[in-house]
């Protein structure tokens, strides 16, 4: 067998400690989950900025609130996939501006509308905010782990070393690019999902901004017509 197949990859995975390779298949499998939550999370980013463009569009365009709200209250009874956060957010604080009709007081309806859309809000940003956290920690943690094999590994390599009569590069260099592997499996969990979360996390501000501006200027329109 040759040097070239002694260091290939398979082989040296193969030919690894126990803990080693306990530590490859962890960093594996984190990596496999983190791409899988990447692909989702940037497909519901993305729809959630159509949706919402396609809603501001709608309720700006001078349309009456109350075929918007309508049309949003019947979405979500059909289960409709295409209502958006925003929409959201919006049927729930012209929901309870009509429920508090009754009430005949113009600051206990804006208040309570408002109060509704933030909780609407709230509820949307955890959905659009989940898995964020763990794409973080894999980010930060993957590449330690992965430094904790290689490690192991190094160690196991210059412990081998003891019952050699003259140690040499040959000797000591499949150990060594065996314990490497590791680390570079950490790094590659960890990169996409660092570049992932920040990426994310931005797209994610944005549209945060847009709901809580969105917030604030129905409440504005709310008051202008209850008065």
């Amino acid at each position: 067998m040759t040097v070239t197949q002694d260091l290939s990859f398979l082989h040296l995975i193969t030919n690894a400690s126990l803990l080693v390779q306990l530590v490859m298949l962890l960093l594996a499998g984190v990596s496999v989950m983190s791409w899988t939550y990447i692909f989702r999370k940037r497909f519901a980013i993305k729809n959630a900025q159509t949706q919402t463009e396609e809603f501001e569009r709608a309720f700006w365009s001078g349309g009456d609130l109350n075929t918007l709200y309508a049309d949003a209250s019947s979405n979500r009874r059909r289960g409709n996939n295409s209502t958006g956060a925003l929409e959201r957010i919006f049927e729930a604080g012209m929901s309870e501006f009509n429920k508090l009709r009754s009430s005949g007081d113009v600051n206990t309806r804006i208040d309570g509308s408002r109060r509704a859309m933030r909780a609407a809000y709230q509820r949307e940003m955890d959905a659009l905010e989940s898995h964020l956290a763990f794409l973080a920690s894999v980010g930060s943690v993957s590449p330690y782990v992965g430094l904790f094999g290689t490690v192991w590994g190094i160690m196991n390599a210059f412990r081998g070393l003891a019952n050699v009569q003259q140690a040499t590069l040959a000797a000591v260099a499949p150990g060594i690019a065996e314990a490497l592997i590791a680390t570079a499996i950490g790094l590659f969990a960890a990169i996409p999902a660092v570049v992932a979360y920040n990426r994310y996390s931005h797209d994610i501000d944005r549209l945060a901004i847009r709901f809580e501006s969105f917030i604030e200027e129905f409440s504005n329109i709310l008051q202008r017509q209850a008065r």
